[in-house]
């Protein structure tokens, strides 16, 4: 699969709160950005879809027992007894349409603090349905499995001085003829990359006449 180009951030850095775990170093930390996509499913059926999402989690535990799997390596946990082996990155809460995502299009939800270490999922919480308008007209309802978070089984690192990017794949589909849809991650479609900030692109110093570009100087 094509790495993706995130879109320009819309979500602000927040700091995220922190739980101990024994998969966390709590020596250094890292950062963690999120960003949304939209894969094939039922998406086509939608003029718009608009989502609200209002908050990330890091899980530091087991991605999941064997009982709770979708068999596709996704879910949405509707066990909230692991609240307490995740960690909370709060993020400014974030509007977007999924229709403007699908194929190679992403869009960066929010980035935030983490300590270094293993995590073995991420969760996303979706806070409100905006707008669920259909090609035909129609309005749909949209809804996460057991209205909780959607949950993304796919581990990742938190490296210090590193950013680590989560690239959450999810999208609608239909539920019968009940004219409702269910959102469910796309396993196949979940990508993780590391990026040392070190490495970043420095900003061009001015030169001495006041001009970056020594050649377009004036003698």
């Amino acid at each position: 699969m094509r790495r993706r180009e995130f879109i320009a951030a819309t979500g602000a850095a927040a700091t995220a709160g922190l739980a101990g775990c024994s998969a966390i170093t709590g020596a250094e930390t890292g950062t963690l950005q999120t960003a949304v996509s939209d894969q094939p499913g039922d998406i086509t059926d939608f003029e718009t879809l608009v989502l609200e999402i209002t908050t990330v989690y890091a899980g530091e535990g087991s991605s999941g027992g064997e009982d709770s799997d979708d068999g596709d390596g996704n879910e949405s946990d509707d066990d909230s007894s692991g609240e307490s082996e995740r960690t909370t990155v709060d993020i400014e809460a974030t509007e977007v349409d999924l229709v403007e995502l699908q194929g190679d299009a992403s869009e960066t939800i929010g980035s935030g603090e983490l300590e270094t270490g293993e995590y073995a999922y991420l969760q996303l919480e979706v806070g409100e349905v905006v707008d669920a308008s259909l090609a035909d007209g129609g309005e749909a309802t949209v809804q996460t499995p057991g209205e909780a978070p959607l949950k993304f089984n796919e581990s990742f690192e938190i490296r210090a001085g590193e950013t680590t990017s989560f690239l959450a794949d999810f999208t609608p589909v239909e539920q019968g003829q009940s004219g409702g849809y269910i959102l469910q991650p796309v396993a196949d479609e979940v990508e993780v990359t590391y990026e040392d900030e070190s490495t970043a692109t420095p900003t061009p110093e001015p030169s001495e006449n006041g001009t970056d570009d020594p050649e377009n100087s004036t003698a």
